[in-house]
């Protein structure tokens, strides 16, 4: 084979090694993210992708260990949620926080699977699971792999559906729920608002750092 020929074969190989390599590709965990238990001890840490109790009915991939973690910007304004929480005699409950995209790519598996419906009767009862991506439940990329959004509660209150319902008993403004449940979302809206976190219509748990560090970054590193 001519040698320049062979050269340029072998540089075509390498950029294509290259890109491919950046499709799906596991990443080290950036300095500025941080474990969220060492800024807020005080949180319960019931890492639901780390275990079977979530609507996939397995653990999740890319959950390593039940942590929560985040930017340190988010973990900061976290930490005067829980603060202000502690005043009142309560605490956080967190369900989920960064969220690699190996994990979301394995809820559209999950998704895309018709016969898997083990966890219907708890999670989406009333929802056709071909519907949950139109309906906005499930997307290709998840403002969680940005590392500064998470799903939390305010422990021991009633909210009027468990984390992860899929329907519109979890919309954050939905009125055909008891009142004092109504109530404990307005408070949990409330504090984290106040904190700098803007909620999710659809999903009374989920919340954002409304100026994220990475706003425009998808990250892939494993939770543990």
């Amino acid at each position: 084979m001519n040698r320049n020929i062979l050269l340029l074969a072998v540089s075509a190989a390498l950029i294509c090694g290259s890109l491919f390599a950046k499709e799906g590709q596991v990443e080290k965990r950036p300095k500025d993210f941080v474990d969220v238990a060492m800024v807020v001890p005080g949180a319960i840490y019931d890492i639901r992708y780390f275990g079977e109790d979530n609507f996939t009915g397995a653990r999740v991939d890319g959950y390593e260990a039940p942590k929560c973690i985040l930017t340190k910007k988010a973990a900061s304004a976290l930490a005067d949620v829980a603060a202000e929480m502690k005043r009142f005699g309560l605490k956080l409950r967190i369900f989920d926080c960064y969220r690699p995209q190996m994990a979301v790519d394995r809820f559209i598996r999950w998704a895309e699977d018709p016969k898997d419906t083990k966890t219907k009767a708890k999670y989406y009862p009333n929802v056709d699971k071909r519907d949950l991506f139109e309906d906005g439940y499930i997307a290709e990329r998840s403002g969680h792999a940005r590392g500064s959004t998470l799903d939390l509660t305010i422990d021991g209150l009633d909210m009027g559906t468990g984390f992860d319902f899929f329907g519109e008993r979890a919309n954050t403004e939905y009125i055909k729920i008891p009142k004092h449940a109504r109530a404990n979302r307005l408070l949990l809206k409330t504090l984290m608002e106040k904190a700098g976190f803007e909620g999710y219509d659809k999903e009374w748990w989920h919340f954002k750092l409304q100026k994220e560090t990475y706003p425009d970054k998808y990250f892939n590193f494993p939770v543990k």
